[in-house]
């Protein structure tokens, strides 16, 4: 199996298809690098694909200390992979939890991104929230370590904003929540107090954010309540983003529409390809009440 060791030694298992310009998909809390299956399939025809699995997702390495899970490592484990590959600057695309660590690549390695695509991102990111996502992430690590991944699976796949991929594709679905069930409940657990829990609130980061040059894209279903303000936040903050909200969508973007979440996808890594992806027109923040003057 191929393996990348991240800085403290932490292996990571990844996959690569395709040739080109280097494209690294980064999964969510509840997926593996199985859920960019859709993507792989259809970029590998024009880029250098790779997706790995985080530390604490197995064939990875599951460390059993906590503290050796964090956003600031997640972020760094995608570097690392990068490392390995001796690919100097790739294009990033990460949904939710890979969201939040492709969004801190940018903060911490912007110097490699080519584009970022930051995907339902905004979980525990509203101030007034913050704290009941926090006490949530603690609860559900609880349940990991008490009844193990296949009891928490069943319940955790029927969250409020994965019901709409079950409406929409009953067979992915069912795939998705087997995978989740194969997960480490170690590992989820520990994910969840390291990574979840801990890492910072978008609004706190709003000033390292405005530094933020690298093309970028923010996509989040409209039916993602978690996720609809921060994508707001994001795309007012970063002069360099766009923002796209695709219809009748929960929090798993890429898998419930796949062909719509391509094509945004595509575009938007085409435009930057060709250097038509510009930074916001300063004119368009005048605030004017009808549009002119």
């Amino acid at each position: 199996m191929p393996y990348a060791a991240a800085g403290d030694g932490v292996r990571l298992y990844f996959e690569e298809v395709g040739e080109g310009r280097p494209l690294i998909f980064v999964h969510e809390f509840g997926g593996d690098l199985r859920s960019w299956e859709p993507q792989l399939r259809h970029f590998a025809r024009y880029y250098r694909c790779i997706a790995f699995n985080a530390r604490g997702y197995p064939p990875s390495d599951v460390p059993e200390d906590p503290d050796r899970y964090s956003v600031e490592r997640a972020a760094d484990d995608i570097a690392a992979v990068l490392d390995h590959l001796a690919i100097d600057r790739a294009h990033v695309v990460g949904l939710s939890m890979g969201g939040f660590a492709t969004l801190h690549f940018g903060l911490r390695h912007h110097d490699r991104a080519r584009s970022l695509a930051i995907c339902g991102c905004g979980y525990g990111a509203e101030k007034d929230k913050r704290a009941h996502f926090q006490r949530d992430s603690e609860e559900l690590a609880d349940r990991f370590e008490r009844e193990g991944s296949a009891a928490v699976a069943a319940h955790y796949a029927e969250g409020a904003t994965r019901v709409q991929f079950q409406n929409k594709d009953p067979r992915g679905w069912r795939e998705f929540a087997e995978r989740l069930a194969e997960h480490s409940a170690v590992g989820s657990a520990n994910t969840l107090r390291g990574v979840q829990a801990r890492r910072p609130s978008l609004y706190d980061l709003v000033d390292r954010m405005a530094q933020i040059r690298v093309p970028t894209l923010i996509v989040t279903g409209d039916e993602d309540e978690a996720c609809l303000q921060p994508g707001l936040l994001l795309k007012r903050i970063i002069a360099t983003s766009g923002l796209a909200v695709l219809p009748k969508t929960g929090h798993l973007v890429n898998l419930e529409d796949p062909a719509l979440f391509n094509r945004t996808l595509g575009e938007f890594l085409f435009a930057v390809e060709l250097g038509r992806w510009p930074a916001r027109d300063p004119r368009s923040l005048r605030g004017d009440g009808h549009g002119a003057r």
